[in-house]
């Protein structure tokens, strides 16, 4: 349970999936970490990504948000943009760094479940 201290920074959820960028670089601008997570590991980047919000995933990142942070599912923000098939979301995280075989299923693993060419040349 959040105490009313925590609101601000629990709205930054619903802020990432909405793609409300700058609200939410104002929050991180007074401190909230670039990795808060729900209570089911979501990150703010998870959520961003998952919702195919490529602005804020790119504020997320230049905050420092851990770009293979896995949620308690063992998912992570990259497998999350290929479930949802946003390209541009997946070119922003790949060129940022992140690592298609992190999770599990891992992003390349999910790919190939959802017979996506995503990761091949």
């Amino acid at each position: 349970m959040s105490s009313d201290a925590d609101a601000p920074f629990d709205a930054a959820f619903d802020l990432a999936r909405a793609g409300d960028t700058d609200r939410l670089a104002a929050l991180l601008a007074a401190g909230l970490p670039a990795d808060h997570a729900n209570e089911s590991g979501d990150s703010l980047l998870m959520l961003a990504a998952y919702h195919g919000r490529a602005d804020t995933v790119r504020a997320l990142i230049a905050a420092g948000a851990d770009l293979d942070r896995c949620n308690d599912r063992q998912q992570s923000p990259l497998a999350g943009a290929v479930f949802k098939n946003s390209d541009e979301v997946i070119a922003v995280l790949l060129a940022a760094g992140a690592d298609p075989d992190a999770g599990t299923p891992s992003a390349r693993q999910t790919a190939a479940m959802l017979d996506r060419d995503t990761f091949t040349a």
